[in-house]
């Protein structure tokens, strides 16, 4: 008997960077355990950073695409993670969402200075998601 996946909704102002990498990372690690869409307050773009980032540690997210949380306001989450402090404080009700969560990451959007340097602050932020999932998605198998 196959058991019912958990859904996840990440959500982050954008959706272009963290949620973006959050979403591709908790496929590839509890894929088979999760069902996961992020989404954004405002659509935007996939950084393109972010794309090469994954990239780095075979994910690949360059079909995904930037999607507003409204879509998926009408539909049943286990989980809704907010990424990043601006979409904590604008985040909607989900109506049976049997847990709201809270992990704060940097932007790497934010990022001054060379690509090289840029790339190095999303692999920074990559790194601190994965290590968050893991423990995340380790948790949830006991």
């Amino acid at each position: 008997m196959e058991l019912k996946k958990q859904r996840a909704l990440i959500l982050c102002t954008h959706n272009s960077a963290r949620s973006q990498m959050a979403e591709g990372l908790l496929r590839h690690l509890a894929g088979d355990r999760f069902e996961v869409e992020s989404a954004g307050t405002e659509q935007t773009r996939v950084n393109p950073f972010a794309i090469a980032a994954m990239k780095e540690i075979g994910i690949d997210i360059s079909s995904h695409s930037s999607k507003t949380l409204e879509r998926f306001l009408g539909e049943t989450w286990d989980y809704v993670i907010t990424v990043c402090d601006n979409a904590n404080e604008s985040c909607p009700i989900f109506p049976g969402a049997a847990a709201r969560l809270h992990w704060s990451f940097e932007d790497p959007s934010a990022a001054k200075g060379s690509d090289e340097e840029k790339l190095a602050e999303f692999r920074r932020i990559r790194e601190q998601i994965r290590a968050r999932l893991e423990t995340f998605a380790e948790g949830l198998r006991r």
